[in-house]
């Protein structure tokens, strides 16, 4: 009995801990003026707000199929997401447009 209110309580923190972390990233993406600082706001959603949900998940779930399901979900996503918005900023950095804050300016 008391071990399925720990194990709830734990699930929740993490779940509310993802949301909140989903949230402020969301908040981010939609407050920066750069597109690159819109993508870090967006990669810090998939690697800390969506593992946590999914941690949690993990918890309500136990020691099941499912669980090991969701930690091979969780493993996927903690590869491919750093990788693939490092790709994005550096074709970023490369194509787009110079701005002001990221061009030094040369007096002569």
């Amino acid at each position: 009995m008391i071990g399925e209110w720990i194990r709830f309580g734990a699930a929740a923190a993490l779940i509310a801990g993802g949301v909140l972390t989903a949230a402020a990233a969301v908040f981010g993406v939609f407050r920066f003026d750069r597109a690159l600082n819109r993508m870090h706001a967006s990669a810090m959603n998939d690697t800390l707000g969506i593992s946590l949900i999914l941690l949690g998940l993990i918890v309500v779930s136990g020691f099941t199929a499912t669980s090991l399901k969701l930690l091979a979900v969780l493993g996927l996503m903690w590869l491919t997401g750093p990788v693939s918005s490092h790709l994005i900023a550096r074709l970023e950095a490369a194509v787009g447009k110079r701005e002001e804050g990221y061009t030094r300016r040369r007096e002569d």
